[in-house]
């Protein structure tokens, strides 16, 4: 867990004092790797509607992407027009992020998503890619809603991107659930049921092992999954009202079927 502490200023612009947050602090050499690791997530099919359905919410204001990592979304998304700022816990992470656009561009602030408050109003507050998951208690989560809502004007929308748990896929005694088996990567995720807490576990093949010398670097992280339905009540808890559901960000419609939604609340005017 990490322990809350206040840190002076420096090239990154840090919140006055880190919350204690549950959130695993990602690392340097993580960083360094995760925009390698995730081409297929910034290629255009996928960043395409995303950036599409995220600039048409966004309209004339300003949006604040939580947890914004690398800029993945945030700096593409800027350079559509929308004004972008970010907050960010891994000072690695945003360290990566700050070597493909500079500050007075896109200002990402040092903090966590749960309690750290930017300048502004926004029209727009996202999370994508399933990270409201990394806060792991339920409280967590409602303050992360609270956090949107606190920084949305009026008639502003919190947007949420999260997988559905899997757990149809989980049978009587069956702990994990396999989400990726190819040549590179195997990944699985494992369940406690009581505390709603999922392990990914990750075997990724280093690019320099081959042939009979094959290795393989073993990472997980920790998640607290949550119900859509779930979400809808800590929505309701910080003042913010369902606006609409979707399967995906092309707009498809959600379905007891969808793998995963995306949720779109809105602050009353």
């Amino acid at each position: 867990m990490l322990e809350g502490k206040c840190v002076d200023s420096a090239p990154l612009h840090r919140a006055e004092c880190l919350s204690v947050t549950s959130s695993e602090l990602w690392t340097r050499a993580t960083a360094d790797r995760y925009d390698a690791e995730e081409t297929e997530m910034s290629s255009a099919a996928v960043l395409g509607p995303t950036l599409a359905f995220l600039a048409d919410l966004a309209g004339d204001g300003r949006a604040l992407e939580f947890a914004i990592g690398t800029g993945r979304v945030g700096v593409p998304l800027r350079e559509r027009g929308v004004p972008v700022a970010g907050i960010e816990l891994s000072e690695h992470m945003a360290a990566a992020l700050r070597r493909k656009i500079d500050e007075d561009t896109l200002p990402v602030t040092i903090g966590d998503m749960a309690t750290t408050v930017v300048p502004g109003e926004f029209t727009l507050v996202y999370l994508v890619y399933n990270t409201i998951t990394n806060l792991l208690t339920q409280d967590e989560q409602i303050e992360c809603f609270r956090n949107a809502a606190r920084h949305l004007a009026p008639g502003g929308r919190f947007v949420i991107e999260l997988g559905v748990p899997p757990l149809r896929f989980l049978p009587p005694g069956q702990v994990a659930v396999p989400f990726d088996v190819s040549e590179r990567h195997l990944g699985f995720d494992t369940f406690d049921l009581v505390e709603q807490i999922l392990v990914s576990h990750h075997f990724t093949r280093d690019d320099d092992s081959d042939g009979d010398d094959l290795r393989y670097r073993r990472e997980n992280s920790r998640h607290r999954y949550a119900w859509p339905a779930e979400l809808d009540l800590m929505a309701r808890i910080a003042g913010l009202e369902k606006e609409r559901r979707l399967a995906d960000w092309d707009g498809t419609p959600f379905t007891q079927d969808s793998t995963k939604h995306i949720s779109v609340w809105r602050k009353p005017a």
